[in-house]
């Protein structure tokens, strides 16, 4: 505690000058269009751990982060977007559009993954952590910032090794990827993750409300919940597996849940520490500035003693004897750079996955194991392999993506997380590669059937008539189950037949209705609904008298006939008389017998 105080009154002290050297440093380190963060940030997939336990390896490959800690106080309660400025350190407060990217994120994942619980808190302590808020927040009117963010070249030099991805379309390297916008999101990362987050039908990893979406969707991907505090570690430290990192966001989520201000665009304070830097939190020397990690300011040589043979002379008084050229240097070949395991992967192999077939709506039985191997058939340890779901279909893994990266074990294999099926019907394909090397992809074909029903039954108990040309007074409804189980989502279709031994439609006799009033003696596309039930649309009858019966199916083989009556109504029974005249005499008879 002694020494996060000690440091806040460090930061304190360096405010103006440090923002100054800060601003003229990612100016001067940099191509031009390029305002460099440098931090090395990346927010992929790649080796997310596949359990509950973090991976070894992180999303960011262990890079360098922002280790600027929060102020002493802030304001509370929190002002809302809109409201004026509160008083109070620039560093608390974060820049409008930034904010507004942030919690336009938070309402959507509330939307799309209610479970998942994200608050925009995290995401700003995370944006807090990679750029600093986008720089102190500066972006244009529309979120986008001015000039790229970009991170060092991720060489395996000091960070993590990840060769290029993207032929530099977004961080202008064609040899390795470099991390990218206030997220700093790698592009192999972004090819899958990346989110339109301002309705621009553009997915820009520079853009703040893209960004934001993105990783929000990157934290939620499984099935963690954020409001439990085990799951929240975990998707931080997927970002970045470091107990340090984790440290460092949970300090700016509990600073930002306490309350925070808005601030106007590009006021915000630029960061000054880095995690890999040994002064982190003090002040700035010479020659070096912790705002731009990623630049190297340029050392000044220092003096060093001249070798004996180049003793000065006194003024006056020459040397007699020449001085003689210095040997040229010798050339040190530089070193031939050690494979990685990636480097080595030749091939990729199905490692036992057949049969991919499941029901709409339905978790896949068997998940995609894939075995990296070299030319020889070795297996090939730590290789990140990619699975990526296409196809027209709306099947994803686990936690909605339809992308996912795993790290082969010891054995070489990666076992992708568990396929979920849509309720698109049809077959797809879920292609396997190599993350950093160009080798030919693995196919998998799956296929997706659609929900069945073996029973089909009545829930109605009055016979079905009608007078011709009129309506049937009740609807049809019928209940599908599966082994005795509700089945919901069944198709079913209803026909109306000529007779049990002719199923062919029938052209007379009752019918529905379609959109347009025109008789139509078949349906389909209907489904039952949560609790296995169906009503079909009301029933008419043309002019024709007779039986009729319509049967109703669905896959699975559930099939129930319904009998249908058209007849005029009977003729009634007359009531018996009670006229006198026509009643039998009860006086006997004076007339003489014969």
């Amino acid at each position: 505690m002694a020494a996060h105080f000690d440091r806040r009154l460090r930061k304190a002290a360096v405010t103006t000058t440090v923002a100054a050297v800060a601003v003229a440093a990612l100016s001067a380190s940099q191509a031009p269009d390029v305002t460099a963060d440098g931090n090395g940030r990346q927010t992929t997939s790649d080796n997310v751990p596949t359990s509950d336990t973090p991976a070894a390896d992180s999303a960011t490959g262990n890079s360098p982060y922002y280790t600027d800690l929060p102020p002493l106080n802030s304001p509370s309660p929190a002002p809302t977007t809109g409201t004026p400025t509160s008083p109070g350190s620039s560093e608390a407060g974060i820049p409008a559009t930034v904010l507004d990217a942030y919690k336009k994120a938070e309402s959507e994942l509330r939307r799309a993954k209610p479970g998942c619980n994200l608050p925009w808190q995290l995401l700003a302590a995370i944006g807090k952590v990679e750029s600093g808020q986008a720089r102190g927040g500066r972006v244009d009117a529309n979120g986008t910032t001015i000039g790229r963010i970009i991170g060092p070249q991720l060489d395996g030099n000091g960070f993590a090794l990840i060769k290029d991805t993207d032929n530099g379309v977004y961080d202008g390297n064609s040899s390795y990827d470099n991390a990218v916008g206030p997220m700093q999101f790698i592009p192999s990362t972004w090819a899958w993750a990346g989110r339109d987050g301002n309705g621009d039908g553009k997915e820009d990893p520079n853009n703040v409300y893209d960004a934001a979406l993105a990783a929000g969707h990157y934290l939620c991907r499984f099935d963690w919940d954020l409001s439990v505090q085990a799951d929240l570690n975990r998707a931080i430290l997927s970002y970045n597996n470091s107990q340090d990192y984790l440290n460092t966001v949970l300090s700016w989520l509990e600073h930002y849940r306490k309350g925070t201000h808005e601030i106007p665009d590009g006021t915000g304070s630029l960061p000054v520490g880095r995690s890999d830097d040994p002064n982190a939190g003090a002040s700035p020397t010479p020659g070096r500035t912790g705002a731009n990690p990623g630049s190297r300011a340029p050392s000044t040589p220092s003096p060093t003693k001249p070798p004996a043979s180049e003793k000065p002379t006194k003024p006056g008084n020459p040397s007699t004897k020449p001085p003689t050229d210095p040997a040229p240097p010798t050339e040190t070949p530089a070193p031939t750079p050690t494979p990685t395991p990636t480097d080595t992967v030749h091939h990729l192999e199905n490692a036992g996955t057949t049969g991919l077939t499941a029901t709409a709506g339905d978790t896949f039985a068997k998940k995609i194991s894939t075995r990296a191997e070299t030319k020889a058939g070795d297996a090939v340890g730590k290789v990140r392999i990619r699975f990526t779901v296409l196809g027209d279909t709306d099947a994803t893994f686990t936690g909605g993506e339809k992308v996912a990266a795993v790290t082969t074990n010891a054995s070489g294999v990666a076992v992708a997380p568990a396929l979920v099926a849509g309720e698109q019907t049809g077959a797809f394909t879920v292609r396997a590669t190599v993350v950093g090397r160009t080798v030919p992809g693995l196919d998998y074909k799956a296929t997706v059937t659609e929900r069945v029903a073996d029973t089909l039954t009545s829930t109605g108990t009055k016979e079905l008539t009608c007078t011709p040309g009129g309506e049937f007074a009740d609807q049809v409804e019928v209940k599908a189950t599966l082994k005795g189980a509700v089945a919901d989502k069944v198709a079913v279709t209803a026909t109306l037949i000529k007779s049990d031994a002719d199923p062919a439609e029938n052209d007379k006799g009752p019918y529905f209705k379609d959109a347009d009033g025109k008789a139509v003696r078949t349906l389909t596309g209907r489904q039952t609904d949560a609790e296995g039930l169906l009503r079909l649309p009301k029933l008419y009858a043309d002019d024709t008298e007779g039986t009729y019966i319509l049967r109703l199916t669905t896959a699975g083989g559930a099939t129930l006939d319904i009998t249908l009556k058209v007849a005029e109504p009977a003729e009634p029974t007359p009531a018996p008389s009670t006229d006198p005249s026509t009643a039998p005499s009860a006086q006997p008879s004076t007339e003489p017998t014969a």
